[in-house]
């Protein structure tokens, strides 16, 4: 995630706000997410580089099927915030996060790791002790969240290498480093 000028950042982010704050809406509002926020969820990844964008009908699936591991974050009716995750199928207490989409407007205020201490506070992740993911060595900022949240929730951070450059064939993309974060306790969720 490329951030642009703190000082553009800073005034795009206070007029985003303001136009919510005049209907008492100043703060991100995180709900699971529905099937008609697929194409709001697409555009927002569509400006979050260097996120992989996937179809509409991705987006699709996760908003309807995995509802319960997803949240979208949002001003007024725009979605401004998206993470799609899974409980893994051959470890139930290991959530996977597959990506955080954060507005480049609403960025450096903490709503990443606030979309990931609700999702890991929902029952249905309950059992969850143990967080993965995937970062690119370039994605510094994403790297800097989880390791944020490690340490709100105590635990410790391991990472190895999940998919190397050749994994993806012909397409251009870097290698993808696994992040370990757990044994957590629930409790330890803020």
């Amino acid at each position: 995630m490329k951030r642009g000028s703190s000082t553009g950042a800073s005034s795009a982010r206070e007029r985003l706000v303001s136009q919510h704050s005049e209907s008492n809406d100043a703060t991100a509002r995180l709900e699971a997410p529905v099937a008609a926020d697929a194409p709001q969820v697409h555009k927002l990844v569509s400006v979050c580089k260097p996120l992989d964008l996937n179809s509409t009908y991705a987006y699709l699936l996760l908003c309807h099927h995995f509802s319960g591991s997803c949240v979208v974050a949002r001003f007024g009716q725009e979605v401004v915030g998206f993470i799609s995750g899974y409980k893994l199928p051959t470890d139930p207490q290991t959530f996977f996060v597959w990506q955080v989409a954060v507005h480049p407007d609403t960025r450096g205020v903490g709503l990443g790791t606030h979309m990931l201490q609700h999702l890991l506070q929902r029952e249905s992740l309950a059992a969850t002790r143990f967080m993965q993911t995937t970062v690119s060595p370039s994605n510094q900022a994403s790297r800097r969240m989880f390791q944020r949240l490690a340490a709100s929730v105590s635990a410790p951070i391991n990472e190895e290498m999940l998919f190397e450059r050749n994994a993806f064939g012909d397409e251009e993309h870097e290698e993808e480093v696994l992040l370990k974060i757990g044994p957590f306790a629930r409790a330890a969720i803020a």
